[in-house]
């Protein structure tokens, strides 16, 4: 017997406003109660969400023991801190019944106390001083790093002891942070020189380790933060007072409403984006201001492929992510500027991969973190006019390329493997060649194409699949060419643009692969060669190249049958490199018009948006 909703289908939801991309992206600020003390140094963090907070320490004419409990909607003063101090670290996830509060400008700086919701008691102390630290985490589990003097220094609380943990990246104190001890966010502070000393830099911590995430947009410190890893908001600074406003996505930060005041140095805290509060601050503010969020409260995040009905524009909604609407945006600089080099195409925009050219020995490596590159161990035999990689920043393979030092074997057929260390050479291709595509990953890649010696006629056609230990040949590519973009995996991956061997001929077709046999698929929209290209079979990217003897921006995304115009690059280049997805990847060297090797990275984003659903 059929179900009913097999039948009938499923209830969609009803909202009165849209969801948003992120909880605390949908919000604004607002007045709340005043503190009893103005006070500044209060923190840098407080204690708890906006219905039952608490502000510990500070800092008015001298050092205070004040510590004030709210409820939502008012301020009250409870039981005192033993010892008085500002710059002190709490549990931003704690409670009005169970917090701790760590060093700060006290003496010794070690100190630490714990509140049970009647009185507070001293406890063990930190392992180093700890003062304008970051800090996230409850009264039972909690992190603290950094702080003054500048240190990187890292420690996480279990309920009854310290333990010294792996160290932050970047040494700095007066931070904005929020989350919990296996997963906290620290952002901005001061970092000293070289100049400039405040710094944007975000690190996210996952239980063991940190790591280098995207940049707040606005430099910022002694500043406020609330949230978790993947929705949170940074607010405030000093220098002068600011009342700028972040919001954290999980991987990029988005400009927001302003606070009202702008403050630094005052105390904060919420366990979600969307229950943040900030109280006093810089100079000596009583103000608290309150985030609110504007979302329907039963889906108040885009969760992509959701339906729903929305009651105040009387339509049917989706949520999706549509490639015409992503940007590209300036990302690090590589070490060495290179052009027509390889790249890990399946890597990731936080986690990137480039090899090759860069100047003799040809070999450099360089690793993405989504912030900064860094210089790796070279490939063994140096290489260029070699185009992409199959595989990841730390599972990737090349093979062929032109190497200079190779001569008479200018193509060559050497293939490596890189572990995210360093390269090994691994079973040569069974013929040498050079503007090849290579997709894949590490274990299965497909490598396509390309010519047998540098600006030579003689074109291939042939096509080589690598299964982790050897090279196969396997179906031609229905017509020869070099100089062209690939993408995919080794069982469904294209190629599109190159030039042909007669002519030679710039061309715009593009050849689809299913694992056995290759197929037309539809055209690009203009002739192109040199280009990059990176995602799946049926949701990819293309961006730059040369149409014939111009350099282009012109960027397009496919989806396994027609191409959509995107917005274009920065400035027109051929050569480059490319690694990520349809929705999240970026590009990186090139060479420009005027005929110069560039080290500029473009980052490439496709936003979350809502979708009027429209049945004709």
């Amino acid at each position: 017997m059929s179900k009913y909703k097999e039948i009938k289908g499923f209830k969609v939801q009803t909202l009165a406003s849209d969801t948003a991309a992120s909880v605390a992206a949908s919000g604004s600020w607002s007045a709340g109660g005043a503190l009893n003390t103005g006070r500044e140094n209060v923190g840098p963090a407080g204690v708890g969400p906006q219905t039952a907070a608490l502000a510990v320490g500070g800092y008015t004419t001298t050092h205070v023991n004040n510590v004030e409990q709210y409820n939502g909607t008012a301020w009250s003063e409870i039981a005192e801190i033993n010892t008085a101090r500002y710059g002190n670290a709490s549990s931003t996830s704690g409670t009005t019944t169970a917090a701790i509060t760590v060093g700060g400008n006290v003496s010794p700086k070690l100190q630490v106390e714990s509140w049970n919701g009647s009185s507070w008691t001293e406890i063990t102390e930190v392992n180093s001083v700890k003062e304008y630290s970051g800090s996230a985490g409850t009264s039972t589990a909690m992190i603290v790093g950094g702080g003054s003097p500048r240190n990187t220094n890292t420690e996480t609380w279990n309920g009854s002891a310290w333990t010294e943990v792996n160290e932050l990246n970047t040494a700095r104190y007066a931070m904005g942070t929020f989350g919990i001890t296996t997963a906290a966010l620290f952002t901005g502070g001061d970092k000293g020189p070289p100049s400039p000393p405040v710094t944007g830099a975000t690190e996210v911590w996952d239980g063991s380790s940190w790591t280098e995430v995207n940049d707040m947009n606005t430099v910022k410190q002694y500043l406020g933060g609330a949230g978790t890893t993947t929705d949170g908001l940074a607010f405030g600074t000093s220098g002068p007072n600011s009342a700028k406003t972040e919001a954290w996505d999980g991987t990029n930060w988005t400009e927001v409403a302003d606070l009202a005041t702008g403050r630094y140095a005052f105390a904060s805290a919420a366990g979600s984006g969307s229950a943040a509060w900030a109280a006093g601050g810089t100079p000596q503010i009583t103000a608290t201001e309150e985030w609110t969020t504007t979302p329907a409260a039963n889906l108040t995040k885009i969760n992509l492929g959701q339906v729903y009905y929305n009651s105040g524009s009387n339509a049917f909604k989706v949520t999706q992510q549509s490639p015409p609407t992503g940007t590209w945006s300036s990302g690090g600089t590589l070490n060495t500027g290179r052009s027509r080099f390889g790249g890990a195409s399946n890597a990731t925009q936080t986690a990137g991969l480039v090899f090759g050219a860069g100047g003799s020995p040809y070999g450099q490596t360089e690793e993405y973190n989504g912030t900064a590159w860094s210089e790796q161990n070279d490939l063994n035999t140096g290489r260029y006019i070699s185009y992409g990689g199959g595989g990841t920043q730390t599972a990737c393979i090349t093979a062929g390329g032109y190497n200079p030092a190779g001569s008479p074997v200018y193509a060559t057929v050497v293939a490596e493997v890189y572990n995210g260390t360093s390269w090994t050479e691994v079973n040569d291709l069974n013929e040498g060649r050079l503007d090849c595509a290579t997709f894949g990953s590490s274990t299965a890649a497909l490598l396509v194409g390309g010519g047998e010696g540098p600006g030579g006629p003689n074109t291939v056609a042939s096509v080589e699949s690598w299964n982790g230990t050897s090279w196969t040949e396997t179906t031609d590519i229905p017509t020869s060419r070099q100089e062209m973009g690939g993408w995919g995996i080794q069982t469904a991956g294209a190629i599109v643009g190159g030039t042909k061997d007669t002519g030679p001929t710039v061309v715009n077709k593009v050849y689809e692969w299913n694992g056995s046999t290759w197929s037309e698929g539809g055209d690009y929209p203009s002739v192109v060669k040199y280009t990059t290209a990176f995602g799946s079979a049926t949701a990819a990217v293309v961006a730059g190249g040369e149409n014939v003897t111009v350099k282009i921006a012109t960027s397009a995304s496919y989806n396994g049958a027609t191409w959509s115009t995107n917005n274009s690059l920065s400035e027109a280049k051929m050569g480059i490199s490319g690694n990520g997805s349809s929705t999240s990847g970026f590009v990186a060297g090139g060479e420009n018009q005027a005929g110069s090797t560039l080290t500029a990275t473009e980052e490439w984003t496709v936003p979350e948006a809502n979708k009027t659903i429209t049945v004709s």
